[in-house]
């Protein structure tokens, strides 16, 4: 029997903040992650090749026939198809980009050169930047949607409710949806195991709420936004993803945005995701460590895992904060905000890493989950890491 193995490419650097905490295959971007759809389309738990020091908390296993697949790409059927197919000692590529390969062992993607390259014969999507999350993101809604619920009946849509298009609505058990509305004429919409969705909230299609998550009173939810599990929304919220554990709980607007886990905005938090010249986005790239253009007119906030904003903060357009950020302090903060950093628009410092654990610690208590040695391992080499972006 064949073992898969999700491979990070060196596109990994253009997707932290994300990646320093996770896998690429690990991000969000539909109802799914990545992880999750191959999984699914596999039948099969893959494992992981990543970095060194997260490798603890993702472990990776060897058989002996492996093959091993970039973690970012977005599987479709006819994908998936043609990597189970792979032969021993060859690999597949869609046009120059590696896509998957069999072999016992494999150290790098230069490897897969090695190999009988065989082309794939349908299309392939990767996320190759921060922005292609939200991008992506409703599309991927539609076509988990399938994936998720097929064969599957949903539980049934109370009466108190006002829904358009019933039938493009899957609602798992557990889940309580109570006088709201919801348009789902151009696009599905998922409400995940003991989800909620309270009273007078406005949602449309693509929507996806994932497992024990809130959506509260009289919040607008539009099209292509993602709520991950055990997460909290309230305000407007539009085309965006939170990848789960995080919480937007009161008015304020997010827009073509991407929460890590972990994160919580204060009230009224907003971010801009259009320019007033309506020109077009740069965002920081931690792979060039300069900023780049996204070449979107619309692009709003990207931030990492563990950070927080104060009550009333604005962040600017195409936004980018690290790892264990604390953003307070009145105005506009800076546009890259490093990680472990504490402060706004009228300066910032560094965020003491002994703090930053003990605040992570509290936060995973409250859901009943253990901030362990693995964790503070992690986000001890982050904080070396990225020491050489905290040199004010």
């Amino acid at each position: 029997m064949k073992n898969y193995i999700l491979f990070d490419t060196k596109v990994r650097e253009a997707l932290k903040p994300f990646t320093f905490t996770r896998p690429i295959s690990e991000i969000r971007c539909g109802i799914l992650t990545i992880t999750e759809k191959w999984n699914r389309m596999l039948q099969t738990t893959c494992s992981f090749k990543t970095e060194d020091y997260l490798q603890a908390k993702y472990a990776l296993q060897l058989a002996d026939e492996n093959v091993f697949i970039n973690s970012s790409i977005i599987p479709t059927k006819e994908l998936v198809n043609e990597v189970c197919s792979l032969k021993k000692n060859t690999s597949l590529y869609a046009g120059e980009l590696w896509v998957a390969t069999n072999t016992a062992e494999m150290q790098s993607e230069e490897d897969a050169g090695k190999y009988e390259k065989i082309q794939a014969t349908g299309s392939c999507k990767q996320l190759a930047h921060l922005w292609n999350i939200f991008q992506f993101n409703p599309d991927e809604i539609n076509a988990d949607f399938e994936l998720v619920t097929a064969g599957r009946k949903s539980q049934p849509i109370n009466e108190t409710n006002r829904v358009h298009c019933p039938e493009n609505v899957f609602i798992e058990e557990g889940a309580k949806v109570d006088f709201a509305i919801i348009n789902a004429s151009a696009g599905k919409v998922y409400i995940g195991k003991d989800a909620e969705v309270w009273e007078n909230a406005v949602i449309r299609a693509p929507f996806a709420m994932n497992e024990h998550s809130v959506v509260k009173m009289s919040a607008k939810i539009y099209e292509g936004t993602t709520i991950g599990p055990h997460s909290k929304v309230g305000g407007e919220v539009q085309n965006s993803v939170i990848i789960g554990y995080s919480n937007k709980g009161h008015d304020g607007y997010l827009g073509n945005a991407v929460l890590g886990e972990w994160c919580n905005l204060g009230a009224d938090t907003n971010n801009s995701n259009l320019k007033n010249d309506y020109s077009e986005v740069k965002i920081w790239n931690y792979a060039t460590g300069k900023f780049e253009k996204t070449g979107l007119q619309f692009c709003g906030l990207m931030m990492g895992d563990h950070s927080k904003s104060a009550i009333n903060t604005m962040f600017n357009t195409g936004t980018v904060v690290g790892v264990c950020a604390n953003i307070y302090s009145a105005g506009f903060p800076r546009n890259f905000i490093p990680s472990f950093t504490r402060g706004g628009s009228q300066g910032i410092e560094e965020n003491i890493l002994s703090k930053a654990i003990e605040t992570a610690k509290r936060v995973y208590a409250r859901r009943h989950k253990d901030f362990d040695e693995v964790e503070t391992a992690i986000l001890t080499t982050i904080f070396e890491q990225t020491r050489q972006n905290r040199q004010f």
